[in-house]
């Protein structure tokens, strides 16, 4: 696919968390798993160019070494404010497009993010916004966003809310009138809900792990299908982490979002 726009994916990742503490740190066969999902993105055709965003605090600095350690470009900005830490890292970079994948998702499927921004590549004129999670379709912790830079410069200036500063797209995909938006829908079904590949809480690290390393020896850049099969030959396995499944930052502002509705997130007893 020829396209003269500059790509930069950038992957949002820091140490601090109040639910599980150095998640991004636990490690992957031997690597933390914010460096396993950078070797996914960067095999993945229209990533272009891949950053590490992570913050300027001191308790992040380890997060800056391990990247200059091996030549991943790393740039850090506000701990909080990830709206303007996606674009002070855009204009960084030069970006004409911008593609947000978090490190939570350390299992994304490649096919899933060359779908995405392929979207968007394909009709850079007709869309300002392509993502997978509006509605969400793919099994949670599959999560791509694609935008372009001056729709991210709009966001950055006018977005006030604490929860669209923190979650950088909020203010884009809540405003359909302003923005021209597309949808990736997974073809076999909603299992956004039912199924949650995402790490959040030490139960989804074992399951996630559990997942790694049954499957990374056959195949280093498995997917949804792979990863669905094992599931199915191994049901125990989705027990790990089955009470977080369906939770979402959403569950939180519920009342502010205008575009989402309670069946797409769950509240935790």
């Amino acid at each position: 696919m020829g396209s003269s726009l500059k790509v930069v994916t950038v992957i949002q990742t820091r140490t601090g968390s109040s639910r599980f503490p150095s998640k991004t740190l636990k490690l992957l066969g031997g690597r933390p798993i914010f460096l396993r999902l950078v070797e996914r993105v960067k095999a993945a055709k229209y990533s272009g160019t891949v950053v590490v965003a992570t913050t300027f605090l001191a308790e992040d600095d380890i997060i800056e070494s391990l990247c200059r350690g091996l030549g991943i470009d790393c740039f850090r900005g506000h701990p909080t404010d990830l709206l303007d830490r996606h674009y002070q890292a855009a204009i960084t970079y030069n970006a004409d497009a911008i593609v947000k994948i978090p490190s939570d998702c350390p299992l994304v499927d490649i096919a899933v993010i060359d779908e995405v921004i392929g979207l968007y590549l394909q009709n850079p004129k007709r869309y300002d916004y392509v993502s997978n999670l509006h509605p969400a379709t793919f099994p949670d912790g599959n999560d791509v966003e694609i935008m372009c830079i001056d729709v991210l410069h709009k966001a950055w200036l006018e977005a006030e809310r604490d929860f669209e500063r923190e979650h950088t797209t909020p203010y884009i995909w809540e405003n359909p009138h302003m923005f021209r938006l597309a949808n990736v829908v997974y073809p076999h079904g909603d299992f956004s809900m039912t199924h949650r590949w995402c790490l959040d809480y030490p139960e989804d690290y074992l399951l996630i792990k559990a997942l790694f390393d049954e499957l990374y020896p056959k195949n280093p850049f498995f997917g949804i299908s792979e990863i669905l099969k094992v599931l199915q030959e191994k049901p125990y396995l989705r027990e790990i982490n089955e009470r977080y499944r369906g939770v979402n930052w959403y569950r939180h502002h519920l009342k502010e979002l205008k575009t989402i509705s309670p069946k797409e997130t769950v509240c935790l007893i």
